[in-house]
């Protein structure tokens, strides 16, 4: 959907009423701390904060609220500016100077075998990024950010990485070799047979101690020949474009922040022509992603919310959200609050591999059990869930049982969404990570965005007998909640909701409150 909320209030707004003048309207910011190095936020003015979910969307909701668009939890990689990348006319170019449009040699899988083949450059994108130097036993040496990716004999490591902690991941050491043919001499022809019989084993990786401008591209096979050897890239999703921003790297590491959201919604909230629906937070991207410990807009928001006892409920990944729940409580005394977090999966190396920047889904459960403690009812949703990689009985039943005993209210299934752009994204991943899972997903998938029903449903009963089997849902609701919000609606100062329509639920949307929110993939 496009998001109308986004347009700036200016008098010279372009055509589309978006983002094209973004940064003639917007106060541009950058911080220089860990968490927020190689980001830019766009802080805008914007028109209005509630948007409206189309009639034909399958989302359960009908209001939905994101006082951010961009998301801080993708990967970034990138090569030094003057790495050269094989054209598909044989010649080398600097990776600075690649366009988009340019074809230039990748790969492609087929079976057991990888092939050389020419693709096109999808986007272009530049950040500053620690260095280092990657250099090979023929004297070929690559500079590159620690989180840019090589093809080894092992398959996809990164510059850097740790054996265990928070940086685990498969990382380039002294007993790896690069899979290419080494320095430009002699390009290969398209479908010859990726092998490497040069000296490319890694020699040694240090770092430089400076920060340089690296740069990097999406291209149509996901990879790239980076002076002589396989480069990994980074994948675009479209739902930055919305914005009339890139799709690839701007998605990481562009942010606008709608500063005046909660003032905005107390004056929608306040309009004769609201009805008091319930609104979801969470939907799009997560509005407790690390820039919300800055701006801290979700505080406003809620406050708006509560003072309005409007009904609402929020879904995160992060552990942001306990630092508001001196607020939430407040807003549970005089209407319903649904929170939601979510954990699609508790497996840790698939959590590396598509959630990677998020808290581990361990963390997230941790986050449901404090608020049980606390006297609010949590919900799990189990999304995504991934077919064939985190849907088995026995990785199902871990991930309930582990709900379960986080004191769940409710687990709710979600089967991975593939939307356009994130459909782009991890079906290219797929085909690096599982590409004999490929066909399967063409089969559950077809050309549309959700998994067949007859999955769906057997997911479904499978996650409602393991909720039965554990107890999910069964323990006593805190009292202390029950009687806040009895004093509310006896007439506790705050406004009561009752006074409110009741507005009709969409036919098409689960009437649940546990239904009323979708994962963040």
């Amino acid at each position: 959907m496009r998001w109308d909320s986004l347009r700036l209030d200016s008098a010279d707004e372009g055509p589309s009423g978006t983002l094209p003048l973004i940064e003639r309207n917007a106060v541009v910011r950058t911080f220089d701390t860990p968490g927020f190095r190689g980001m830019t936020f766009y802080e805008v003015q914007a028109k209005s904060i509630v948007s409206h979910v189309p009639e034909t969307s399958q989302m359960m909701f009908r209001w939905t609220i994101n006082p951010y668009r961009g998301c801080q939890h993708g990967c970034v990689y990138c090569l030094a500016s003057d790495t050269p990348v094989l054209m598909a006319d044989g010649t080398s170019r600097r990776i600075a100077d690649i366009r988009v449009g340019d074809a230039i040699y990748g790969t492609v899988r087929g079976g057991f075998y990888r092939r050389y083949a020419i693709t096109e450059v999808l986007a272009h994108w530049s950040t500053v990024k620690p260095a280092y130097r990657v250099t090979l036993e023929d004297g070929t040496q690559l500079v590159a950010s620690g989180d840019h990716r090589f093809l080894t004999e092992r398959g996809w490591k990164y510059v850097t990485g740790a054996e265990q902690g928070p940086e685990q991941r498969p990382f380039l050491t002294t007993n790896n070799k690069l899979m290419g043919f080494g320095a430009f001499a002699e390009p290969p022809d398209e479908g010859v047979l990726l092998k490497s019989d040069e000296k490319l084993g890694v020699a040694s990786i240090e770092p430089l101690g400076i920060e340089l401008p690296m740069y990097d591209i999406t291209t149509g096979t996901g990879d790239f020949i980076a002076n002589g050897v396989v480069s990994h890239n980074c994948f675009a999703r479209n739902t930055h474009t919305y914005l009339d921003l890139d799709a690839g790297r701007d998605f990481d590491t562009k942010v606008v922040v709608k500063v005046n959201a909660p003032e905005l919604l107390r004056a929608k909230l306040a309009s004769p022509r609201w009805a008091g629906e319930h609104i979801a937070m969470g939907t799009n991207v997560d509005c407790y992603q690390r820039a919300e410990g800055r701006y801290q807009l979700m505080r406003g928001i809620i406050g708006a919310l509560r003072d309005a006892a409007n009904p609402f409920s929020i879904l995160t990944k992060g552990t942001l959200i306990l630092r508001d729940l001196d607020l939430l409580l407040s807003a549970a005394e005089v209407t319903s609050v649904g929170l939601n977090v979510s954990a699609g999966f508790v497996d840790e190396d698939l959590w590396r591999a598509i959630e990677a920047g998020t808290p581990a889904p361990q963390r997230r459960l941790d986050v449901c059990a404090a608020f049980g403690d606390a006297g609010l009812r949590c919900g799990v949703l189990m999304g995504p869930i991934v077919p064939f990689l985190s849907d088995s009985p026995a990785q199902l039943a871990t991930t309930v049982r582990q709900a379960a005993a986080a004191g769940a209210a409710h687990v709710t299934p979600i089967v991975l969404h593939l939307r356009p752009g994130t459909r782009e994204w991890f079906l290219g991943w797929l085909r690096e990570a599982h590409p004999e899972l490929v066909p399967r997903y063409a089969e559950l998938y077809g050309r549309g965005s959700y998994a067949r029903k007859e999955y769906q449903a057997r997911i479904t009963g499978t996650v409602r007998e393991l909720a039965e089997r554990y107890g999910v849902g069964r323990g006593p609701l805190i009292p202390r909640v029950d009687q806040l919000r009895q004093q509310g609606a006896r007439g506790s100062g705050r406004p009561d909701q009752t006074a409110r329509p009741k507005p009709s639920p969409h036919p098409d949307r689960l009437p649940t409150a546990q239904h009323e929110q979708l994962t963040l993939l």
